[in-house]
C-alpha cells in the first residue's frame, strides 16, 4: 500500500512511526514544504530567555530518520492541489521550481494551522512579527537583540510564555488582550486575576479589553504605534499572538470540515473520504467534558491523532479517546495546569456547572518548607460529574491536572475523587491529598446547597 503524508510535524512524524512499526514493508511519501521536520513551536519562549542555547534542539527529528526508518521524504516540496476522486497530488519542488504529480492509496493529512493574522492595516510591516515556525522563532529571538520595547498582542499561552522570556531579559514588554481576562481558553476569571497580578509584578505592562484596530509604522523613529479600541500604543516591535487556524485549503470541498476549516473525522481519524485520514491542528478533537467537537491545537493531541492515523489507515484498529485539553506551563517559577472546561466555558455549554476554589499548602506545616496552591475544581451539579480543573503553584502540580484528566475522561464524580485512594507522605502532601480536599469542599458545597432548599 503506498501512503502519502502531506506535512510533517508532531502528527506527521507519529503517523510515519506507527505504519513502519507494524507495516515496515508500506510505501510512505512525506511532503513538506518547510525544509525541517519536527519543531517544536513551545520552545520558542525557552530560546529567548537562554533556558534553551540552541534553537536546534528543539527538532526531536529529522528528515533522515525518517529515510532510514524507509520513507521517502521530500523536504521543501509544496503540495499544490489534491484530487481526492482520482487519488492524485500535484505537488512542486520549490528548490527547482518543478512541478509533478503523484498518486496514493491513503492519505494521510497532517498539515497543521497558521497564526491567525487579523486583516488589520499595518499587519504586514516589518517590525510585526508572528510565532510558529523555526524561521520565525530566529526572526524573534534575532530583532530581540536590537529591540528594546516589546509588544505582544494576544494573551493565550504562546503570548503569556512571550511576555515571561522577554520580561526575564530586561525588555519592556506590553501585553494586549481583546478579552476581559489573559489565558480566556484555560482558566476562570479569578485565577486570571492572579496571573495577570503576576506578571505587572514583574513588569509587565497588561491591557485588557483592548481590540487592535491597526498598525502604524513610523520609519523615521523605528517605531510601530498600536491603535486599538481604547488607545494607542507605541512600541519598538509587536508579536502577533491571536491563535491558530487549520491549514487545510487543499481539502476544501472533499472532506467534511467544521465552520472554522478544521477536518471533521470519525474516531479512528478518518475523514468523510475513506481513503483520507487527518490529525493534529489540522482537524477537530472531541471535548470529552463537554461531549462535543472543537478545534484544539495541542501538540499532545497533535501526537496521538497522529499516531492514531498511522495504526488505522491499516483498518479499524484503535479508536481516539478524545481530549481535555490538558495543558501547563511555567511562570515566573509558579506552575499552571488546566485540564477539562473553565466554569464559564461549561455554561456556555450549557450544563449546570459549579465550582469550588481550594487554597492551602501543599504538605504540612511542620515541614522544613511548603508552598501555597490554589485548585479550581469545576464540577456538574446534576451528574456531580468532574468537568474540569485549574491548578497553580510554585509546587509543581502539573502531573495532578494529568489525575484530574483521568477522571474527567472515565467519567468520574466529586465524590469518587474525594476519598480515591492517594498517597499520604508528609514530603508530598497532607493525610488527605490536595485533590480529595477539594472534592470534598464541592461535596459540602452541595451539602449545603441542598439544605438551603
Amino acid at each position: 500500500m503506498k501512503v502519502v503524508v502531506v506535512g510533517c510535524t508532531h502528527a506527521g512524524i507519529a503517523a510515519v512511526n506507527e505504519i513502519f512499526k507494524a507495516h515496515p514493508d508500506t510505501q510512505v511519501t512525506i511532503y513538506e514544504r518547510n525544509d525541517n521536520v519536527s519543531f517544536l513551536s513551545c520552545g520558542i519562549s525557552l530560546y529567548l530567555n537562554g533556558q534553551v542555547k540552541h534553537l536546534e534542539d528543539m527538532f526531536y527529528a529529522t528528515p533522515e530518520d525518517l529515510a532510514k526508518k524507509g520513507a521517502q521524504v521530500c523536504i521543501k516540496h509544496d503540495v499544490l492541489s489534491i484530487d481526492s476522486k482520482q487519488h492524485q497530488l500535484t505537488v512542486q519542488d520549490l528548490e527547482t521550481k518543478e512541478i509533478a504529480t503523484d498518486t496514493y492509496d491513503k492519505l494521510i493529512m497532517t498539515t497543521g494551522s497558521y497564526v491567525v493574522v487579523p486583516p488589520l492595516m499595518g499587519v504586514d510591516d516589518s517590525r510585526v512579527l508572528l510565532c510558529k515556525s523555526y524561521d520565525q522563532a530566529k526572526e524573534i529571538y534575532e530583532s530581540a537583540k536590537t529591540h528594546k520595547h516589546i509588544t505582544i498582542v494576544g494573551a493565550g499561552y504562546v503570548g503569556v510564555e512571550l511576555a515571561e522570556a522577554y520580561a526575564d531579559t530586561h525588555h519592556d514588554v506590553t501585553l494586549i488582550q481583546s478579552n476581559k481576562q489573559i489565558l480566556n481558553n484555560y482558566v476562570d476569571e479569578c485565577l486570571s486575576d492572579k496571573i495577570t497580578d503576576l506578571l505587572k509584578k514583574h513588569g509587565v505592562h497588561v491591557y485588557l479589553n483592548e481590540r487592535v484596530q491597526a498598525f502604524h509604522g513610523d520609519d523615521q523613529r523605528d517605531k510601530v504605534v498600536i491603535e486599538t479600541s481604547v488607545q494607542e500604543h507605541e512600541t519598538d516591535l509587536v508579536i502577533v499572538c491571536t491563535g491558530f487556524m487549520a491549514n487545510t485549503e487543499l481539502l476544501r470541498g472533499q472532506v467534511e470540515m467544521d465552520r472554522h476549516g478544521a477536518i471533521i473525522t470519525n474516531a479512528y481519524m478518518q475523514t468523510s473520504n475513506p481513503d483520507i485520514y487527518a490529525a493534529g491542528d489540522a482537524c477537530i478533537s472531541h471535548l470529552n467534558p463537554a461531549g462535543t467537537d472543537a478545534y484544539i491545537p495541542l501538540a499532545s493531541n497533535a501526537v496521538r491523532q497522529g499516531g492514531l492515523a498511522g495504526k488505522n489507515v491499516f483498518g479499524d484498529i484503535q479508536k481516539c479517546v478524545g481530549t481535555q485539553a490538558t495543558s501547563a506551563m511555567e511562570l515566573f517559577g509558579y506552575t499552571l495546569a488546566s485540564t477539562g472546561l473553565t466554569l464559564e466555558s461549561a455554561k456556555r455549554e450549557g450544563l449546570d456547572a459549579a465550582s469550588v476554589v481550594y487554597h492551602g499548602n501543599y504538605r504540612p506545616n511542620y515541614m522544613p518548607t511548603t508552598e501555597m496552591l490554589t485548585i479550581i475544581l469545576v464540577y456538574n451539579r446534576q451528574t456531580r460529574q468532574i468537568l474540569g480543573a485549574q491548578l497553580f503553584s510554585k509546587h509543581e502540580i502539573a502531573q495532578s491536572a494529568n489525575t484530574i484528566s483521568v477522571c474527567i475522561q472515565n467519567k468520574n464524580t466529586i465524590d469518587d475523587l474525594a476519598f480515591v485512594d492517594m498517597l499520604f507522605q508528609p514530603h508530598y502532601d497532607e493525610p488527605y491529598n490536595y485533590l480529595n480536599l477539594v472534592a470534598q469542599l464541592a461535596i459540602e458545597q452541595e451539602r449545603q446547597a441542598e439544605l438551603k432548599k
